[in-house]
């Protein structure tokens, strides 16, 4: 049984966006353990925020099971090139696009150079999000409130509506949602309103695609350690990140892996318009 960590983990403030070298311990994304079978051979995927944290995860269990994948992200140019540097090592072809998703043009551009660079859309996985911590109302501006929208919800709109009409029967659109759609954490107030937002769009989404033949999932993770924790958090918080729930830990991003292949892979061909809920053993009802 493979021993994850457990907090406390030592101070690690860092400015926003966060960066993956700095923490410590440094997240596991599957770069060692993550064995794939070729569930996903010839596929094409999108992945947003692909570059650390949930997404490296993913575009690195992706790439081991036969995808080639864009990684969108916004300005993160070493954490991106690491990534690349794994799906590249799987023998799969990687793309980088560096920028803000908050920009429907940029948006539909990234659509536009996977179908151009990759050959097509298969797999769409909507997983960047912005969050920030606050513990009055009074403390959350304006521009606060509306950049979480706008990254988190309107985002992931602009992409899919881009990205539909690429996509054959088969395809699949995966959300990264949170145990915070269910549960939310008053100090991530924007943010958790935008994950049971985005829990509610991929509902009506699966059934409004269902005729197409494109599945929609969402992904509800717990407690994760990523760099949005140390550099979004305070650091109380980050030095007990995780111990909330009942395995006391937080979960590693490999650890979310095996949840985006499966709702990617064709043989799960029934399976749309749910939520899979990835939280160390705390319920989500």
């Amino acid at each position: 049984m493979v021993m994850h960590p457990k907090p406390p983990f030592p101070a690690q403030q860092q400015a926003m966006p966060g960066y993956t070298a700095a923490m410590r311990p440094v997240p596991d994304h599957g770069e060692e353990s993550y064995r794939g079978s070729g569930k996903l051979a010839g596929k094409k995927a999108i992945i947003t925020g692909g570059d650390s944290g949930i997404g490296r995860a993913v575009a690195i269990a992706f790439a081991r099971e036969g995808a080639d994948v864009l990684i969108s992200y916004l300005k993160e140019e070493v954490d991106a090139e690491e990534t690349k540097r794994w799906i590249e090592e799987a023998g799969r072809k990687a793309v980088l696009v560096a920028g803000d998703i908050q920009d429907s043009q940029h948006c539909r551009m990234i659509v536009e150079k996977a179908v151009a660079e990759l050959g097509g859309i298969d797999i769409l996985v909507n997983n960047a999000a912005h969050q920030a911590s606050f513990h009055e109302i009074g403390d959350i501006t304006d521009q606060e409130w509306e950049t979480t929208f706008k990254v988190n919800i309107h985002a992931m709109f602009y992409l899919t509506k881009a990205a539909v009409p690429h996509m054959k029967p088969g395809s699949a659109i995966i959300n990264t949602a949170s145990i915070n759609s269910d549960t939310p954490n008053p100090t991530l107030l924007a943010y958790a309103t935008t994950k049971g937002a985005i829990q509610n769009f991929t509902a009506g989404l699966a059934q409004l695609l269902a005729d197409k033949g494109i599945r929609a999932n969402t992904v509800a993770p717990g407690p994760i350690w990523t760099p949005l924790i140390p550099s979004t958090m305070p650091a109380e918080a980050v030095e007990n990140f995780g111990k909330q729930v009942p395995m006391k830990r937080p979960g590693q991003p490999v650890e979310l892996a095996t949840t985006y292949v499966m709702l990617a892979d064709p043989l799960s061909s029934y399976v749309s318009g749910a939520t899979i809920a990835v939280t160390g053993g705390k319920p989500i009802l």
